[in-house]
């Protein structure tokens, strides 16, 4: 009777959890006895897969949460790994969550166990003595975007090129006049999104500075609604306080429980934080203006170790500045209420930032889940 194919995976927060279950997906179509354990979200173990861990043990955030529970993090990767070596999987692999997953398939690589990598830590950005780290510790590496696997390669590491999640998640077309009327937006008034970020501390430094700039836009042009998405209920009161604050009552902001997208989908014009909120911004084909606030000291080691030209993905992606970036002291009030004005009021100009998305959903859009399973299947019977 042949061996039962058994995957050994590791996921950490959603996006992870997400990954996973598609992939448990994709290649139980072609293999309906494959078996599944490891570090597993609610959506993985629903797909079947055996939980040694659950994924919300790992999601910790900020470098103090870190190293408060850095010895039970510890704790929980040795017992994974001693779980795995006593019933080797025919691969392992690791789903993003770098810090945590490069150790474990270190070791488990060490004791003959294969195993991949699926979602590469931003070492081509900064920290890029990584690389070396990485290439101890994986067979291959599965990257989101091209120009990763490409930096890969030319350290010495094997990488394979899978497109993106959310390029696969998102269609062609993004109904602006559908979007308002499901959040009930007025149809006939030009909309801005206002996404300052999903964690407590963004918000806190970029909430304010979005507002104070839409307040500059709404003067300029009277019309204006703005929809404000709150990525949790932990940030409701601090946007509400927000929103209460002298000169802010009158700027007609609709606040949202999540629907990020269709907030995006919704816009004219989006202003949001630098991050994965700007690739789901050219995905949808919507105009942005990218603003981003660190600790001053942080900032300052970031910029040390900075290693591209730009911080948000369409620009690093084309290559160019097509999208307006404002940063630390240049993110301002007026600068930015400049920049989304300039879009609102010149469709040419919005039409020319938005030109080239078409193309990069293209290239992204490579039903990453169904490449991934296929490499899997094609590795473990190949041994």
């Amino acid at each position: 009777m042949a061996e039962t194919l058994h995957i050994g995976l590791a996921a950490g927060e959603v996006s992870g959890d997400q990954l996973g279950a598609a992939l448990i997906e994709r290649i139980r179509e072609r293999c309906p006895e494959a078996r599944f354990s490891g570090i597993a979200g609610p959506q993985m173990r629903a797909a079947g897969c055996e939980a040694v861990a659950c994924s919300e043990d790992l999601s910790v955030m900020g470098l103090a949460e870190v190293l408060r529970h850095l010895p039970r993090l510890l704790r929980l990767r040795r017992r994974v790994a001693r779980a795995f070596l006593r019933q080797p999987p025919r691969l392992f692999i690791g789903i993003d969550a770098p810090d945590f997953n490069l150790g474990l398939e270190k070791r488990l690589r060490r004791n003959g166990i294969a195993t991949l990598h699926w979602v590469s830590p931003s070492v081509w950005a900064w920290r890029s003595y990584r690389v070396k780290k990485i290439r101890e510790c994986v067979d291959e590496i599965l990257t989101l975007f091209p120009f990763e696997a490409d930096f890969y390669r030319r350290h010495g590491v094997a990488a394979r090129y899978v497109g993106h999640p959310l390029a696969d998640e998102i269609g062609a077309h993004c109904g602006r006049r559908s979007a308002r009327e499901k959040l009930a937006l007025d149809p006939s008034r030009p909309c801005v999104a206002l996404l300052p970020g999903s964690r407590r501390s963004e918000v806190q430094r970029l909430l304010p500075l979005f507002l104070d700039a839409a307040r500059l836009c709404r003067l300029a042009e009277p019309g204006l609604q703005f929809v404000l998405p709150v990525a949790g209920e932990n940030l409701l009161a601090q946007c509400q306080d927000s929103l209460r604050q002298p000169g802010r009552a009158a700027l007609d902001v609709r606040l949202l429980h999540g629907q990020a997208r269709s907030a995006m989908c919704a816009a004219d014009a989006v202003l949001l934080a630098s991050g994965t909120a700007t690739l789901e911004c050219l995905l949808l084909r919507r105009a942005m203006v990218v603003a981003y606030r660190l600790h001053p000291v942080t900032y300052r080691l970031v910029r040390r170790l900075l290693r591209v030209p730009f911080v948000s993905l369409p620009n690093i992606l084309l290559g160019r500045p097509q999208v307006p970036e404002y940063l630390q002291s240049a993110a301002t009030p007026e600068k930015l209420a400049a920049a989304l004005l300039a879009l609102l009021r010149d469709s040419d100009a919005a039409s020319r930032q938005v030109a080239a998305y078409a193309g990069l959903h293209h290239t992204l859009r490579q039903d990453c889940a169904r490449q991934v399973a296929a490499l899997v299947l094609q590795r473990v019977s190949a041994e």
